[in-house]
């Protein structure tokens, strides 16, 4: 864990929106990371090209009326009405990205349909979370934040003041699983919130890595149950 009291300033420009796409689909597996990236990336053949691009993965709520989000790779995720699909891309990749609008993906043979979208803007809070961040497995979780905090405050300019590490989870590839730890960031400026989730952490964002969202208090939430 990391804590320190500090103010850092930076000016940034607001460059980048999550676009969100209303969908039909009752269920997926919980781990279909790789494969829904794989079916965005073949829809829109810029979106792997794209650097600051980068896909949400979907997440049903963790608890509701005593039902569990199950948490095994081949479970399957089952999607009420009001579930989006979100992909994070710079303003200028919005028009581009309309085109899924009405597409129907395969996610390892559940079907996906895509309805309307809509432009979100990315709102500055002060805590922000990261459901997963590419990690070695073999590295303790304070070598994990030595090694993000030197990161952040390399590449973005952003002097880290509290950072949390939450759970680790495995996602599936091709060539053997991908080991990420949660990770929750608190006391940001504003334009260092926005900066940290426009630029996101880390590789793997077209699956669902390195991106950061909103969340609250860090007063009033423990991390490993967000």
């Amino acid at each position: 864990m990391l804590w320190q009291e500090e103010e850092v300033n930076k000016q940034i420009p607001n460059s980048v929106v999550d676009l969100a796409f209303d969908i039909k689909c009752p269920c997926l597996p919980v781990d279909h990371a790789y494969a829904l990236s794989q079916a965005i990336q073949q829809a829109l053949p810029w979106f792997e090209q794209e650097q600051l691009a980068g896909l949400h993965l979907i997440y049903g709520p963790e608890f509701g009326n005593g039902w569990n989000r199950p948490d095994k790779p081949d479970d399957l995720l089952f999607l009420s009405r009001r579930i989006k699909l979100i992909l994070r891309l710079p303003k200028h990749r919005i028009a581009a990205a309309q085109e899924l609008s009405g597409m129907t993906l395969d996610i390892e043979g559940y079907s996906l349909k895509l309805g309307s979208a809509k432009e979100k803007n990315l709102i500055h809070m002060p805590v922000l979370l990261a459901r997963h961040i590419l990690a070695n497995p073999d590295q303790d979780e304070e070598s994990f934040i030595t090694e993000i905090v030197a990161q952040i405050e390399t590449t973005l300019g952003i002097k880290c003041r509290k950072v949390l590490c939450g759970k680790t989870h495995q996602l599936k590839w091709p060539t053997g699983n991908l080991f990420t730890r949660r990770l929750m960031i608190a006391d940001l400026k504003p334009e260092e919130s926005l900066l940290l989730q426009e630029q996101g952490l880390g590789e793997g964002r077209k699956m669902g890595c390195g991106l950061f969202v909103p969340h609250k208090d860090i007063k009033a939430v423990d991390p490993d149950k967000s």
